[in-house]
């Protein structure tokens, strides 16, 4: 009986693995043997606390997802049926689920290139127009867009002029900085997410992180149900089932840990990719802001066809042929049927950055050959080189 003959298919590459070590499963492990299991515990009061000093806030609340804690962010921003929301564009879905969850309506903002995250001018100049009609949104949501900070100086100077709450998306960006500030801090409150890519897992999780004592009071209490602090169980309003475990807490402690080397693994794969691909006509990384320093979570670039030879779909092809995965950059909101209804303000620059933007695989544990493979595959889509 012939041996069958090994497989020739390299390894799988993935785009932003969880990162866990000995560290985590120690932590796990001891909130395990120690029977916190259920959605309480000194580890999820741990957790919360060093989130909230990293952040630099004085309230943390940790939840069962980033878009619970936008959802529940909101709602403590006073968002009700029939209001409107500025969202940015160029963002995932649950940043606008999160609005249409509360019977609101989205509407959308182009970005900048400069950073790829919403256009400041385009946050004050629809925010000074639906003043003076006397139809001012309930509240303005920014998103850090692939571990960089928006622009928030003119974005908190326009909020504050018109009263209208600010609510940071910052569900990639933990780690990141504006300003020297953390990513987080800005506005009413900010949202952090811990789901299985990012670059802070507890395998799906999320956080609410604010300095005002009473939305995080507010939060915490919908997020248990709404449960009234009397011996049986009872209500006055409808709650939530969104507060994360003591367990996943745990794994969270851990990874909070690790964070600073997590970023700086990721800020080099970034530096090897730019000094390894930056040579190649048509590629353009997305630019680093000088106001501040990313957690660079995902390395994203564009493709000129013009000048690359090929699309970006053509890249992402070489790749799938190299069993690399590569995944475009969000599709901007204004661009899905199910907000196709919902105002646009703007939008070449968002659409552009979907149809030429492409995420390389960025985990934390890529090693240099993993990186040689991923360059390779790029590389040998524009001289048709591909597999």
């Amino acid at each position: 009986m012939t041996e069958p003959e090994p497989s020739t298919t390299p390894p799988r590459i993935h785009l932003s693995p969880p990162d866990v070590t000995d560290v985590e499963r120690k932590l796990l492990l001891e909130a395990f043997d120690s029977n916190w299991v259920a959605p309480a515990g000194p580890d999820l009061d741990a957790f919360e606390a060093r989130c909230a000093e990293l952040v630099g806030v004085r309230h943390a609340v940790a939840l069962s997802s980033g878009t619970a804690a936008l959802h529940l962010a909101l709602i403590a921003a006073g968002v009700r049926r029939g209001d409107t929301v500025l969202v940015p564009s160029f963002t995932f879905a649950a940043t606008a689920n999160a609005v249409m969850y509360l019977g609101a309506r989205p509407v959308f903002l182009d970005s900048t290139p400069d950073s790829w995250n919403v256009d400041p001018q385009i946050v004050a100049d629809e925010l000074r127009g639906r003043a003076v009609r006397g139809h001012l949104p309930r509240a303005v949501v920014a998103v850090d867009m692939y571990g960089q900070c928006a622009d928030y100086q003119p974005i908190v100077e326009a909020c504050d002029r018109y009263g209208v709450p600010l609510v940071e998306d910052a569900a990639e960006a933990l780690g990141a900085t504006y300003r020297g500030r953390p990513a987080g801090s800005f506005g009413l409150a900010g949202v952090l997410s811990f789901n299985g890519n990012k670059i802070v897992t507890t395998g799906g999780g999320g956080m609410l992180v604010t300095d005002d004592g009473s939305v995080a009071e507010q939060v915490r209490y919908l997020s248990t149900q709404a449960r009234e602090p009397v011996p049986h169980y009872e209500h006055r309003t409808v709650g939530y089932n969104y507060r994360l475990s003591n367990l996943l807490a745990a794994v969270g402690r851990g990874q909070l840990q690790r964070l600073p080397r997590l970023i700086e693994a990721r800020r080099a794969t970034f530096e090897h990719y730019r000094a390894a691909l930056g040579d190649l006509p048509g590629i353009r990384f997305l630019p680093v802001a000088a106001y501040g320093v990313p957690n660079w979570w995902l390395t994203c670039l564009l493709i000129e066809k013009d000048d690359f030879g090929v699309d970006r779909d053509d890249v992402l092809g070489a790749l799938r042929d190299a069993n690399i995965e590569g995944r475009p950059t969000w599709k901007p909101m204004h661009l899905q049927p199910a907000f196709r209804d919902c105002v646009m303000r703007g939008g070449p620059v968002a659409a552009g950055l979907f149809h030429r933007g492409l995420c390389l695989p960025s985990g934390s544990a890529l090693t240099a050959h993993d990186r040689d493979r991923v360059v390779a595959a790029v590389r040998g889509a524009a001289t048709g080189k591909r597999g």
